[in-house]
């Protein structure tokens, strides 16, 4: 067993880390920017250690000064949560390299996966149903870039190979517009991911996106833990979450996540993982996979009963798998809704100081937050202050749970989104279960 963890993150995972680490019985490290010296997790770690100031690359993305605290506390892991490093193939290496244990997959999978080019020439020969697209970076003969749009049809989106969050993506409608959109799209890659690699695929009009949760040892035991339903999206970032995903099918259910198992095996992964689709006509089309722990991993565990940060940690000290598929049963319904501290309306960021603070309770109510009454929200990092999780015995029940927790919420001082949350859950689509991806955005006015 790891004796000692290096949390390199901030907020409210960081403390979800720290949680998991004290039920192991493992001593632990917070890492914080000079902003960050009042987090719960800093106070409530066994030892701390300022890497640098406010800005998160001098701090928080300071790879030599994270490794550095790990040497000076005698840590014997890493973990990188989620955002920052958690996916930088340089950092998982530097940290195996340097005698430390990497809490997330081996540096060469981080890198196979990380290029969406090479991702997805991995999961179509591992057996993974893709997009239909240009199978391979774009070149620069324009006639072969048109030829190529022809064949796919429109409309088409030119996607950054190094791209995420939304970023780094440009949906063309007609042959007319599609090699300035190329050359658009590889301007803004190179200057936002250090890389002009870009690629087409088949724009899908009515998707929703359904990602699959994975866990693997590194001795080639794999085990999927059923589907979330993330299309409740704002400019691509996920809003709500929920598991299992309305409409899904047990036999759908068990051939995409016994897929994603086998791929896991073929690509040797190791520790918990996600692998994202969009799903639309009853067909899944692969778009990425995070090699790491997902902010929406809260609602697979209330389903499953399983702590996928637990197993993380288990994994990458070299223990095989606890459990086995079978093990896996998904119960009831749950829920999650992201608390941003924003506007509910410009969605402009609001920092500053909390001065009311209460979270909800009763049943079936999880809060996963950082935040408590007198906390200082600093203005230099994400707006995410917290995850209201809510499960019930069937979706009725979790959303009912999720409206009496959402107005049972006090955040006095600054502004938040539980307002949009709420009209979220009162919402008679949402309600149906099944809307696409597209559909927030256009209640919200925003396409």
């Amino acid at each position: 067993m790891l004796e000692k963890i290096v949390i390199a993150n901030r907020g409210e995972i960081a403390l979800r880390i720290l949680r998991a680490c004290r039920e192991l019985g493992i001593k632990t490290v917070a890492v914080h920017s000079s902003a960050d010296r009042e987090l719960k997790h800093v106070r409530l770690a066994d030892e701390s250690v300022c890497i640098g100031p406010p800005a998160s690359g001098q701090s928080y993305l300071n790879i030599p000064a994270i490794v550095s605290a790990a040497e000076v506390t005698d840590a014997t892991g890493i973990h990188p949560g989620y955002g920052f490093l958690s996916e930088n193939a340089d950092f998982a290496e530097r940290v195996e390299s340097s005698g430390f244990k990497f809490i997330g997959p081996r540096a060469e999978t981080i890198s196979l996966m990380g290029d969406k080019v090479s991702a997805i020439k991995a999961m179509i020969e591992a057996g993974i149903p893709c997009v239909p697209g240009s199978g391979g970076p774009l070149g620069n003969d324009d006639e072969e870039n048109l030829r190529i749009g022809r064949e796919i049809g429109y409309p088409v989106i030119i996607k950054a190979a190094a791209g995420g969050g939304g970023r780094g993506m440009r949906v063309v409608h007609s042959e007319a517009a599609l090699l300035n959109a190329i050359h658009l799209t590889r301007t803004e890659a190179d200057s936002a991911f250090g890389s002009s690699t870009v690629y087409m695929e088949k724009y899908l009009d009515n998707p929703r996106h359904v990602e699959i949760q994975v866990l693997a040892d590194q001795h080639g035991n794999a085990i999927h833990l059923g589907e979330r339903d993330c299309s409740m999206q704002r400019r691509h970032q996920k809003v709500v979450e929920e598991s299992p995903a309305p409409g899904l099918t047990e036999e759908q259910r068990r051939e995409i996540g016994e897929r994603c198992a086998e791929a896991c095996r073929v690509i040797g992964y190791r520790g918990a993982g996600t692998f994202e689709f969009l799903y639309q006509d009853g067909r899944f089309y692969f778009i990425e996979m995070n090699t790491r722990i997902q902010v929406e991993h809260p609602v697979t565990e209330m389903v499953t009963g399983v702590d996928l940060v637990k197993e993380q940690i288990l994994v990458a000290a070299g223990e095989p798998l606890r459990y086995r598929q079978e093990d896996i049963v998904m119960r009831g319904h749950a829920i999650e809704c992201r608390i941003n501290a924003e506007d509910p309306q410009t969605f402009v960021p609001s920092p500053g100081r909390i001065d009311n603070y209460h979270a909800p309770g009763g049943p079936g109510v999880r809060v996963d937050s950082h935040v408590y009454n007198g906390y200082v929200v600093p203005p230099y990092y994400d707006s995410m202050i917290g995850k209201i999780i809510c499960h019930g015995d069937s979706r009725a029940s979790a959303i009912a749970r999720m409206r009496t927790a959402l107005s049972e919420v006090v955040v006095g001082g600054i502004k938040t989104n539980v307002p949009l949350q709420y009209d979220i859950m009162n919402d008679g689509a949402f309600q149906a279960g099944g809307a696409n991806i597209h559909y927030l955005e256009k209640k919200l006015g925003l396409s």
